[in-house]
């Protein structure tokens, strides 16, 4: 995977950058380039896990009354708070996935990540080679699993995958900050964000845009790669725009998890 297409999409509501990710990845083919996508969110906004029940561990009346708009992911894993971050999606061929097997797919494909902080001169680690322990929690940053990030004792951002027959899809975070004045009031239980790392928090003083190239570099440097940049495909924006009407724009889907379009 020496060459990689990659898609800058910018700015989105949560509802049309999980669309985009389901399309991306129903969309791909063995045969396709593997793809690198970086995009952020246009307001603070919540994602559930595949599995979340939301309504256990938030106060819904309170979600509601705030507007704070919410949206359900394709991937496991807990909540996770967005608005300040900038978050990435990697789409690699199946056959990558039965070479190496999950566990290690994730140390692989989150490699960037560590190099990205370490070269913002941050002492970055995996939980598992810091002998951390696996807890497990509704609440994303609440949990640690054996290949999320620590800095500092403290875990920063997100990483989760899905898997198709043809394909597997990885996304997650990089936070810049967190509102966690916003979000706080909206949990029922202790959210974890007071002990989330985050690049403010670790006193990493950039934007968006230099994040963004220092991303890049990254993961250039990580993988030995280059990339192709271009948009969405013609074919990729119709299904979008279809995921984003029928399925993401709906609370049959964000809140209930009842998918009426694709069965993976």
């Amino acid at each position: 995977m020496h060459t990689w297409r990659f898609i800058d999409s910018g700015v989105g509501s949560a509802q049309w950058n999980m669309a985009v990710d389901e399309a991306l990845l129903y969309a791909f083919k063995d045969d396709d380039l593997p793809i690198l996508r970086l995009y952020r969110w246009e307001e603070p906004s919540l994602s559930f896990g595949r599995f979340s029940h939301p309504k256990e561990v938030i106060d819904w009346d309170r979600l509601r009354s705030r507007n704070i708009p919410y949206v359900r992911r394709i991937t496991g894993g807990g909540i996770l708070v967005h608005g300040d971050d900038i978050s990435y999606t990697l789409i690699v061929p199946r056959s990558f996935i039965q070479k190496k097997g999950i566990k290690k797919s994730y140390r692989h494909l989150c490699a960037f990540l560590i190099h990205l902080y370490q070269n913002l001169g941050l002492d970055a680690n995996f939980a598992h080679d810091l002998q951390v322990a696996e807890a497990h929690s509704a609440l994303c940053l609440a949990g640690t699993e054996a290949y999320d990030i620590m800095i500092g004792g403290r875990k920063i951002g997100g990483n989760a995958q899905r898997h198709t027959r043809y394909a597997m899809l990885q996304h997650g975070t990089i936070p810049l900050r967190i509102d966690s004045g916003r979000f706080n009031a909206l949990f029922l239980e202790d959210p974890g964000i007071s002990q989330a790392a985050t690049l403010e928090g670790l006193h990493i003083d950039t934007t968006e845009a230099a994040l963004t190239e220092e991303v890049l570099k990254a993961f250039y440097e990580s993988f030995g790669t280059k990339a192709l940049q271009e948009p969405l495909s013609d074919k990729e924006q119709a299904l979008t725009q279809k995921l984003f009407d029928e399925k993401y724009s709906r609370e049959e889907w964000n809140v209930h998890a009842e998918n009426t379009i694709f069965k993976a």
